[in-house]
């Protein structure tokens, strides 16, 4: 296990929350689980500043609405992001099979 430990909600500064594993885990599941979000590209790393999470998703208000519900199941925890938008766009040639 590793030694970083996040706060749960609620619980004093000075206690120990949920080993990093845990706190991972929730917020992966949370995000695939939730039909509005239903993302699983994200990776998630509790350090000593807090939460980062990491990934690509295909727009700014996906990225925005994952940020906007970690910090809500978290809200003492402080939230970096480095989720990158994917610039998606229609073919512009016809595939052609043999």
């Amino acid at each position: 296990m590793s030694e970083h430990h996040a706060r749960a909600a609620g619980t004093p500064a000075g206690a120990a929350g949920p080993p990093d594993e845990y706190v991972e885990a929730e917020i992966h599941r949370m995000l695939a689980e939730d039909p509005d979000v239903a993302e699983q590209g994200i990776t998630v790393v509790l350090t000593e500043r807090g939460l980062v999470l990491y990934g690509e998703v295909e727009s700014p208000h996906r990225r925005e609405e994952i940020l906007r519900r970690v910090a809500e199941r978290f809200p003492d925890v402080p939230i970096s992001s480095d989720i990158g938008v994917i610039r998606t766009q229609a073919p512009t040639q016809i595939e052609q099979l043999p």
